[in-house]
């Protein structure tokens, strides 16, 4: 199970390692906080009257397809879009948006999704939301406490039967390891890289979150399938941004993986690894 905060979040974080492990039999379910009514249109091609209208219904259409692609189930925990706060200082954040919702009210959703399906593994955002939007960081916190009260019988008892998964990972943001060696990439190559200014603007205090990673998934064969899903959020994605500057051949031999953190595990889990059921399988097989 991977708890997103938004749609299309699902699609342009940990697509291909879902997508490899539906194509190994794998069932696998992603869980949207919110509708995303609040994010703003990013294709310009979309950016139309009748879509804004909607958007909402429209977002939906686009998380459906995007599920078909991946292969994945899908749930909606309907929650409402928090918004992206811009301004000094900053505005407060909408009346009944996600952020500002109780966690005593938005974890036993959760929870219930967890029960009903059953995870071993559950994938969220580390503590900073992957970055600090407030959707973000507020599916991190829902997804920390509905892992640790999904398998206690005393808590949440309307949600369903207890089950406890197995294992927690975080996902995080971009880290600097993966930028900078697609940046040398595109560079040995003769071609122009939409990343110098990024990695000129990275300041040397923030270090780098690759160094906690654990675990490195290998899913480069499922990166045109994760391309995909993306472009099925035709609102937010624009195909001539800089998500497709990269050729596949590159990506493939520079990065052909997606990273993790593990926080929790209930089964003996030997780091690094290159498998998010590691433990699980010998588990399993015993």
């Amino acid at each position: 199970m991977a708890v997103h905060a938004h749609p299309d979040d699902e699609s342009s974080k940990g697509a291909a390692t879902m997508a490899r492990y539906v194509s190994e039999g794998h069932e696998v379910m992603v869980v949207t906080c919110t509708g995303g009514e609040r994010g703003d249109i990013l294709n310009p091609a979309m950016d139309r009257p009748e879509i804004t209208a909607d958007i909402h219904a429209v977002r939906q259409q686009e998380m459906a397809k995007a599920a078909e692609i991946l292969g994945v189930r899908h749930r909606w925990l309907g929650f409402v879009d928090s918004g992206l706060p811009e301004g000094d200082p900053l505005p407060p954040l909408p009346e009944g948006c996600f952020a500002l919702v109780p966690l005593e009210e938005s974890v036993p959703p959760l929870v219930r999704e967890i029960r009903e399906f059953r995870p071993h593994v559950v994938i969220t955002y580390d503590e900073n939301g992957g970055y600090p939007h407030p959707d973000h960081i507020r599916c991190h916190e829902v997804s920390v406490a509905a892992f640790d009260a999904a398998g206690d019988p005393d808590l949440h008892p309307e949600a369903g039967e207890p089950w406890q998964p197995l294992k927690l990972y975080y996902s995080h943001g971009f880290s600097r390891a993966r930028i900078a060696a697609v940046h040398e990439a595109l560079l040995a190559a003769g071609l122009e890289s939409p990343y110098q200014e990024w990695l000129d603007n990275w300041s040397t205090d923030r270090g780098d979150i690759a160094d906690r990673v654990t675990s490195r998934v290998e899913c480069a064969d499922f990166f045109e399938v994760r391309d995909a899903a993306l472009l099925a959020h035709a609102t937010q994605i624009d195909p001539n941004s800089r998500w497709f500057a990269v050729p596949m051949e590159i990506q493939r031999q520079v990065w052909p993986f997606e990273e993790y953190e593990l926080v929790r595990s209930l089964v003996d889990s030997t780091l690094p690894e290159d498998d998010l059921f590691s433990g699980l399988r010998e588990k399993a097989a015993l």
